[in-house]
């Protein structure tokens, strides 16, 4: 099953359902969010919630997605309360790109830190035992204002020096009223970074994922396949400039999805009621690698079997736009 938000003619939005290929509207809702805060409330699934609302009116979702009505899959009523973070270093194959951004001319040929959180998820990402394993890599990239809609253009800063994609699964969730953690279920998202700022030095993560992202257009209500293959374009004046497969799944990474998720909710901060959270899993691919360098007006694009439509979104550089900080 997969769910999606769009817009109508009068600004309001709606929920569309699809599987099987047909699409169409849930009854009466208004949000995904509304819907899955529903379903915690009620205790049941998501799906069994939907069929119990039933289905209305075929909605064209490609006519909708070109009309530019197709929203993010999921939003909050106040953007402060929505966290979009991330996990790096989870997929096989992932350390080579980032050990080779951050590795230093060594005599010794010490591992890079990189590489050292790589081999300790290889090592320890999938407990057999069922319990937490070794914490990955983890880092923010703001609230629900960097959140873009599907078809809308990720922002560039002035002041940044790279605007490269990132193909990622991303699990969507929502935090029920007794704090516990439900997830909604999985996107496509472009974990959109600055990689030239990150490989200055490393301790300037932090600073390179400080910006736009996008997920979706759908999200997948189920179980994540083990094994997911997608495609990442770069489209250059409608043609395609790069374009590569990507990886996911847990067949192809070095964590359990159960073992990232326990450590991005073991903090009491991320377990408020009624927050959203769009915590997206890493990947090992990126056109940053093969030496790409995005231009104002390229387009991201991002599709991957079983999510249905794909994620695009134009590359826009934003003007210089200085901050005063006054005194009170």
């Amino acid at each position: 099953m997969l769910i999606s938000q769009i817009s109508g003619p009068d600004g309001l939005s709606s929920v569309v359902v699809r599987d099987n290929g047909e699409a169409r509207l849930v009854k009466g809702a208004k949000s995904v969010y509304a819907l899955a805060l529903e379903a915690v409330r009620a205790g049941k699934p998501l799906d069994a919630v939907i069929e119990e609302r039933g289905r209305g009116e075929a909605v064209d979702l490609e006519a909708a997605y070109r009309e530019g009505r197709v929203m993010s899959p999921i939003r909050h009523p106040d953007p402060a309360h929505l966290y979009v973070t991330g996990t790096g270093l989870t997929h096989l194959g992932s350390a080579a790109t980032r050990d080779a951004m951050h590795k230093t001319v060594n005599a010794e040929e010490k591992l890079t830190d990189s590489m050292k959180m790589f081999r300790m998820g290889v090592e320890g990402g999938k407990p057999a035992d069922g319990k937490p394993g070794v914490q990955p890599e983890w880092f923010y990239k703001g609230n629900g204002t960097m959140i873009v809609d599907p078809g809308k253009p990720l922002s560039s800063p002035a002041f940044a020096l790279d605007a490269g994609e990132e193909p990622e699964v991303a699990g969507i969730y929502i935090i029920g009223d007794d704090g516990t953690p439900f997830r909604i279920g999985f996107a496509l998202s472009n974990e959109f970074s600055d990689h030239v700022t990150e490989r200055i030095n490393y301790l300037y993560l932090a600073h390179s994922k400080l910006r736009n992202a996008s997920i979706g257009p759908e999200i997948l209500v189920g179980k994540l396949p083990d094994d997911l293959h997608g495609t990442s374009r770069i489209l250059r004046g409608g043609k395609t400039l790069w374009e590569k497969p990507f990886l996911s799944g847990e067949a192809n990474m070095s964590h359990t999805i159960t073992n990232l998720e326990h450590h991005h909710f073991k903090y009491d901060l991320f377990r408020q009621p009624g927050d959203v959270h769009v915590h997206m899993f890493g990947t090992a691919t990126l056109s940053f690698a093969d030496g790409v360098k995005t231009e104002a007006g390229d387009v991201f694009e991002i599709e991957a079997r079983g999510f249905g439509l794909p994620l695009r979104n134009a590359l826009k550089l934003d003007a210089d736009t200085p901050t005063e900080v006054r005194a009170l």
